[in-house]
């Protein structure tokens, strides 16, 4: 007993000291990397905060250069991958990529890299980042990223960036028309390519659908990733944030802190409302793990803080038209966002198919302000077809906001596999879909991920959601800002106008905590310097804890309950912030006064119906038009679609067989696109009509023979068994043709 008493106080003994000594050298190393963090920002913000790109680029049209001018610059990523496979890739001694199935898969996922007329003609990709406080690159700030998958797949790759402070006056309509000639520029330089898909991540998200919704003709497949269109949306005891706003009173707070910024609203207001979302992860869980990880973590965590302290400015006009017409009047869902006088966005005019990336773990952008819009817009899923757009749903389960545009492992399947499927969506046929992965298919795949596209319905949508009804008190929100905000305007801003110098602005902004705590700790403050001496020295006789050290344990169950004791913190303020929201604006006085407008559903949908019924018709009557060309693709799209989903191995393989039929040999990609559009939706009308009018489409006994054919050769490329579904079209198909 004797002996295990003081082998137990002996390992106490050594587990303090060897604790003591990796504590203090953790210590000084935590705090030499947050010095380096305070020098970096300041270098950063010397050099203009350049976007945080690891991709060289060269600039093709200067926004400032434009009438009127923004801040923003069109840029291309220079592609120097050249021929050199994914380093994830198997390879053959040749430097190629082994072929190991022979498909027009293995052609796409090769990372081409080619220069010339070749290159040229691939479609371009367009990538906008958020401009919500922080500066661009988070698209682009790592090789595996969304720059890196879109290279990979072969794509001329641009980028907008944008410099700290907006041009004088600059509005939310001058970044628009900027944006619109920079994509009018990028159809120019690659006038025989598709058209360019967008890619929108955050707030870039709702920029592009600004973009597309007016201007179609320029737009290919769009993404929005993480991106805000409902801004209403939410589940109660989850959604904290869209609060916000009407606790505050409305947008008046934003137009104070504008004019306390002599005309500029400072981003670093936007990044700590972002922090305050999670204070457990804000003070503690981001410098422990640093702390706990001292020797691992210094190049992830400083990389990332170089881009989350650049902080980026807006113009009075910009943030009075984001936060008036979108967060707090959320007029774009509705069809009311004006952008400039007279003119409004309708999102009803998109005409290009749009994946829509949202997660369950993001408390910026939960789903259903993602989604909603669909539900709002279309009404349903048959509303959605008959305008023959494709929608396509992209969900995951944990990843936070900025994980899903930063996360290399979130960049290598979900990113990489929207990119690969950009041309695929323009063949999808019309409706709502969800790409949904393989999680059996282990990340580092020579196959790659398997998706298959599966049809949803608007009811999946609003499952997501725990009802519309509770929305109803944001119109009182929105009436009560517009009051205050010109109450504002009218009695208090323009003294604080006449009292606000550039000196006073500056001062303010330099004072504030996001930026003290950076500069603060930098080598302006002689305090840092010895971290800086004895850093080196620490790191060449560095003694870390083992791993079963009994302090080591005790340190990490603290942090275990500092984290549960800030969580729990969070989730009694934000319960008190609903609870106060709703006692505020879903009292009976508040509907009385700020009443939601009348309502119209029954009426929006008895006209639906009627457009329904109208196309329904319209569609029966095409059913026997046309001849060899509409009956191949017919009998493809029926056997493909027969189990209500697509895969990506499906469309490759009608793919290879139209590309190896020769009365397809001069049918243009645009021609093509149109048949199928038209073959889908005579199959979504009346699946077995459109079946059995194969037979008028092929009047002559050749015809039906070639187009036995055809099933013959889907089933050889396919190289798999038919499923049971697969099946029965088949020998429903073939009825018709004996």
């Amino acid at each position: 007993m004797t002996t295990q008493a003081n082998h137990a106080q002996t390992k106490w003994m050594t587990d303090a000291m060897e604790y003591g000594i990796d504590a203090a050298q953790r210590t000084i190393l935590f705090w030499d990397i947050m010095r380096k963090r305070g020098n970096i920002y300041l270098e950063h913000r010397a050099k203009g905060q350049p976007p945080v790109l690891v991709f060289d680029y060269t600039p093709i049209i200067d926004g400032r250069e434009l009438d009127p001018p923004v801040n923003y610059t069109l840029v291309q990523i220079i592609n120097k991958r050249g021929t050199r496979p994914d380093r994830r890739a198997s390879t053959q001694p040749n430097g190629k990529k082994a072929d190991k199935r022979g498909t027009a898969r293995d052609r796409r996922d090769q990372p081409k890299g080619l220069e010339g007329e070749a290159f040229r003609n691939n479609r371009p990709v367009l990538i906008i980042d958020p401009r919500a406080g922080h500066g661009p690159g988070i698209g682009g700030s790592k090789l595996d990223s969304q720059i890196g998958m879109a290279l990979n797949a072969g794509h001329p790759v641009y980028f907008l960036t944008f410099s700290i402070f907006p041009e004088p006056h600059q509005t939310l309509s001058d970044v628009w028309r900027a944006q619109i000639r920079f994509l009018e520029e990028i159809r120019r330089r690659h006038p025989r390519a598709p058209k360019p898909a967008v890619i929108g991540n955050c707030q870039g998200g709702w920029a592009a659908a600004l973009i597309g919704a007016e201007r179609p003709d320029i737009t290919g497949p769009m993404a929005f990733n993480g991106s805000p269109l409902s801004y209403w949306g939410g589940v109660e005891g989850v959604n904290p944030m869209r609060y916000t706003g009407g606790l505050l009173g409305g947008s008046w707070m934003n137009t104070l802190m504008t004019d306390l910024g002599n005309g500029l609203f400072d981003g670093a207001d936007l990044v700590a409302n972002f922090e305050n979302l999670n204070p457990a992860n804000t003070l503690w869980t981001k410098p422990y793990n640093l702390y706990a990880k001292v020797d691992t973590e210094e190049k992830r965590f400083l990389n990332f803080e170089k881009w989350w302290g650049g902080f980026f400015f807006m113009t009075q006009e910009e943030i009075s038209t984001i936060v008036n017409g979108l967060f707090v009047g959320n007029r774009l869902e509705q069809g009311s966002f004006n952008i400039e006088d007279g003119k409004s966005i309708d999102l009803n005019n998109f005409k290009e198919p749009i994946v829509l990336f949202a997660s369950f773990g993001d408390n910026i952008t939960p789903p259903q302000q993602a989604f909603n819009w669909v539900a709002k817009v279309y009404g349903s899923s048959r509303e959605i077809k008959r305008k023959g757009q494709v929608i396509v749903l992209v969900l995951h389960e944990t990843i936070g906001h900025l994980g899903i545009f930063v996360s290399a492992k979130i960049a290598r399947q979900q990113h990489k596999e929207i990119i690969g499927s950009f041309d695929m969506l323009e063949f999808l046929p019309p409706g709502l879909y969800e790409m949904v992965f393989d999680t059996q298919q282990p990340e580092s795949s020579e196959q790659g991920h398997r998706v298959k596209f599966v049809e949803r319905q608007i009811d999946d949508i609003l499952a997501y959601d725990d009802g519309l009804a509770d929305e109803e008190a944001f119109y009182s929100v929105r009436a009560l800002s517009d009051f205050n905000n010109m109450a504002y305007k009218t009695v208090l801003s323009p003294w604080i106008r006449m009292l606000v110098t550039n000196a006073s602005a500056e001062a303010m902004r330099q004072l504030h905590a996001l930026r003290v705590q950076r500069w603060a700790i930098s080598d302006i403050n002689p305090f840092t310097w010895p971290f800086k001496t004895a850093a080196p020295i620490i790191k060449e006789n560095r003694q870390p804890v083992s791993a079963d050290n009994i302090f080591l344990t005790m340190e990490q169950n603290l942090s275990q309950n500092m984290v549960s004791m800030l969580n729990a913190y969070r989730d009694i303020r934000d319960l008190g912030q609903e609870l106060l929201f709703r006692m505020i604006y879903e009292n009976p006085w508040a509907r009385l006064l700020y009443p939601a407008p009348t309502d119209k559903e029954a009426e929006k949908r008895e006209a639906m119906e009627a457009r329904l019924r109208q196309d329904e018709a319209r569609l029966r009557r095409s059913m026997q038009r046309g001849g060899y060309p509409e009956a191949a693709v017919r009998i493809l799209l029926a056997i493909m679609t027969a189990d209500h989903g697509l895969t990506r191995e499906e469309y490759d393989t009608a793919e290879q067989v139209v590309r190896s039929l020769d009365r397809f040999k001069g049918i243009t990609p645009g021609k093509l696109r149109e048949i199928v559009k038209l073959q889908a939706r005579l199959l979504q009308t009346d699946r077995a009509a459109a079946i059995a009018a194969v037979q008028q489409l092929l009047p002559d006994p050749a015809d039906r023979a070639e187009a036995m054919e055809i099933i013959d050769k889907y089933t050889t490329v396919a190289g798999r068994p038919l499923q049971s579904g697969e099946v029965a079209t088949v020998e429903e198909i073939l009825l018709q043709l004996k």
